[in-house]
């Protein structure tokens, strides 16, 4: 039997998706508790005002806008991954999310009158939303400060976390007065902020990077620590006969592959020193033999 890939970025990869969950989680009993808090007190409001609201119509129209919203949660995470802001790019992505905290009014309004004219006609009664402009006036006035405040802490969830992780960065280039520390163009070492600490990390202790959305995250003695970076532009600031790509999502150290291990239709895997395997695609095997053999990169040449 073949062995499994040893997932990799499993320290950072585990932790996103534990916060994913978790958040998950929070906003549910946060829109859960809304829903009976809001079906209690129109109950009571009804029978203080002498309104003759039958309950089921109550808990209809109460549980289904946090029940919508909370179907149209795990899409804004995903969001929130694909354009994360900060202070270099939310200018950039914070006409995303005003565009979407509209299109979420408009799937929130849709999905929830369509579940209240479920329930009613289910319950032997019909629903009439009314005017739609005026609900949607209505709805987003609400709509948007829910949609903000869930951005809101979804990014600051995702800031603590680097932080408690450490956040790597290249070190900034020197002033021109001051002497260059090192070569702007090859690094010898990046800075890893973790918890309002400061630490150096030397590049020759970098194994691999791995691509991770707008981040790459740099493994190093079985941490990883992700950068705010391309995983092509990382690569052209590395010395391409110690960092090579083995895949479109990884650059491996050359030094820390301890085997090469082909596999069908050209691809194969890649045994690291600390045990773990990563693949290694066809595009790149060829390249990653030559220089592991001793030949100039193909960087180099050019």
């Amino acid at each position: 039997m073949e062995p499994a890939l040893t997932p990799p970025g499993h320290d950072i990869d585990t932790a996103r998706r534990r916060r994913r969950w978790l958040m998950f989680l929070l906003w549910a009993v946060i829109f859960g508790t809304a829903a009976i808090s809001n079906v209690l007190t129109s109950r009571i409001d009804a029978d203080r005002y002498h309104v003759p609201y039958a309950t089921w119509h109550i808990v209809i129209n109460e549980v289904s806008s946090p029940f919508v919203s909370l179907l149209l949660l795990p899409f804004l995470l995903i969001a929130c991954d694909r354009w994360p802001l900060h202070a270099d790019t939310w200018r950039r992505y914070l006409p995303y999310y005003i565009v979407g905290s509209v299109l979420w009014c408009v799937l929130h309004i849709t999905g929830m009158d369509l579940l209240r004219l479920l329930g009613y006609r289910l319950g032997g009664d019909s629903y009439d939303p009314g005017n739609l402009g005026l609900q949607f006036i209505y709805e987003y006035l609400k709509d948007v400060r829910t949609f903000f405040y869930i951005v809101v802490f979804i990014h600051a969830v995702e800031w603590f976390g680097r932080r408690s992780t450490g956040e790597a960065s290249l070190l900034a280039e020197p002033d021109d007065e001051a002497a260059p520390v090192e070569p702007v163009d090859r690094p010898e070492r990046f800075l890893v902020r973790k918890l309002g600490r400061d630490f150096l990390v030397a590049t020759a202790d970098i194994e691999w990077a791995q691509a991770a959305g707008n981040y790459v995250n740099l493994r190093v003695r079985g941490r990883d620590y992700p950068l705010r970076s391309t995983l092509a532009a990382l690569e052209a600031r590395l010395d391409p006969a110690v960092f090579v790509r083995a895949h479109r999502s990884y650059l491996v150290q050359l030094a820390q592959v301890t085997s090469i291990e082909p596999l069908d239709a050209g691809e194969a895997r890649l045994h690291m020193a600390d045990g773990t395997v990563l693949p290694c695609s066809r595009r790149y095997r060829e390249a990653l033999r030559a220089v592991a053999a001793g030949a100039e990169p193909a960087a180099a040449r050019a």
